[in-house]
């Protein structure tokens, strides 16, 4: 996926400008999609170019005017025709894992720092993405449905949940690895 796709099904969901865009990688598109504010505003500036977006200047109080974007129909086109587009499914690349396997070679024991790090990383993502499922889903259907009209806010759901989903899941393998690596501790 490119950015500029990330960037158009954002704003879809709500026009805004690069600032606000930014804001919404950093609290929910991040999920699943990261960009700094600087690749942000580059694409941006290279989609209108394009004619994938539209801008237009809002005069702000005490503040400079911002410019705020929307999708506009070569935009629109550029989204279908990349959401009918086949994508291969992904490859995993995990570092953790290889030096997991790679332990075997030297004292398993001393990754164990390591993979509680990343435990505890994993497990504040997790923390962040169930405060997000609350302020964002409240006690929305979780597999239920919200109703025809409700596609956009069903389908932002069904992916933060697969992020909730994922999180738990590396949680519960880093607990294995931290048990096999503590094993090998006990049998020192």
């Amino acid at each position: 996926m490119a950015l500029e796709h990330a960037i158009l099904v954002s704003l879809l969901e709500q026009p805004g400008s690069g600032y606000e865009l930014a804001r919404r990688f950093e609290r929910s598109i991040g999920y699943f999609w990261t960009a700094t504010h600087q690749q942000i505003y580059r694409v941006l500036k290279r989609m209108e170019n394009d004619g994938w977006v539209a801008a237009r200047e809002v005069p702000q109080q005490g503040r400079p005017d911002k410019r705020e974007y929307s999708v506009a129909d070569l935009g629109r086109a550029a989204l279908s025709s990349w959401l009918h587009d086949p994508i291969e499914p992904e490859t995993v690349r995990h570092d953790l894992a290889v030096k997991i396997r790679g332990a075997a070679f030297d004292d398993p024991t001393g990754l164990i720092r390591e993979v509680e790090r990343h435990r505890q990383a994993h497990a504040a993502r997790l923390a962040h993405y169930l405060a997000g499922e609350t302020r964002d889903f409240g006690s929305g259907p979780v597999g239920g449905s919200y109703g025809p009209a409700d596609a956009e806010r069903e389908l932002q759901h069904v992916v933060l949940r697969g992020g909730i989903a994922y999180e738990r899941m590396m949680i519960a393998w880093l607990d294995d690895v931290l048990a096999t690596l503590h094993r090998f501790r006990a049998e020192r």
